[in-house]
């Protein structure tokens, strides 16, 4: 994968969005179009699930040299050999972790990510020495219902404030990216408006001109 600063399209195989396609026409789709990043997040599945899934996708990720990220599971992302690792607040700190260097792995690449939805909780995760951060959600989102908006005066803070590359994530679409990339974003993560699209590999296109 090429480095994270450089990584600008972050997407994501989200078995709650499959819609009943295979994971595997899906994760090559959004290499196709582009992705620098695609994180497997199977929310109501059971880790040998998880892992199945790794197995599948992980060698079409890792051919098209797109970083593959595993969330919240540190022993899978370990066993496969995944770039990354994302884990939420609850994840890290609530499991009573400090910093990174505490995850002890097999896999010596493995970089860890981890959310945020403040600037305090930004500013543990990065003394906490994340390899990135990812912020949001910027908007109300079907992903994650019951979240607050954070807003874009959060996107200001981190782009004023963050010293490791991070990601506005949350209700971005065709239609948000602008007022996002306008206060300082130059990262994202979008789910459901490339999962949900007609053409998944032209919508990550389309996300990626807008980066550019």
């Amino acid at each position: 994968m090429k480095p994270l600063a450089d990584c600008k399209l972050y997407t994501f195989v989200d078995t709650a969005y499959l819609h009943g396609r295979a994971p595997e026409l899906v994760a090559q789709q959004l290499c196709d179009g582009g992705s620098d990043l695609i994180q497997l997040r199977a929310k109501n599945s059971t880790a040998d699930e998880i892992r199945r899934l790794a197995e599948k996708i992980s060698p079409i990720i890792q051919r098209a040299n797109v970083g593959f990220v595993i969330n919240d599971h540190l022993d899978i992302a370990d066993e496969i050999g995944a770039d990354i690792c994302h884990l939420g607040q609850e994840d890290f700190f609530d499991a009573g972790y400090t910093h990174v260097s505490e995850l002890k792995t097999k896999n010596s690449k493995l970089k860890i990510g981890l959310s945020t939805h403040a600037p305090a909780q930004a500013q543990r995760a990065l003394d906490a020495g994340a390899d990135y951060i990812a912020i949001g959600p910027i908007y109300a989102t079907g992903t994650k219902p019951t979240a607050k908006p954070v807003t874009l005066e959060y996107v200001r803070w981190a782009a004023a404030h963050a010293t490791v590359p991070w990601f506005a994530i949350g209700g971005i679409n065709l239609q948000t990216i602008d007022d996002v990339l306008a206060v300082g974003a130059t990262r994202i993560c979008v789910v459901s408006a490339i999962l949900n699209a007609p053409d998944v590999a032209k919508a990550c296109a389309e996300f990626r001109q807008k980066l550019a």
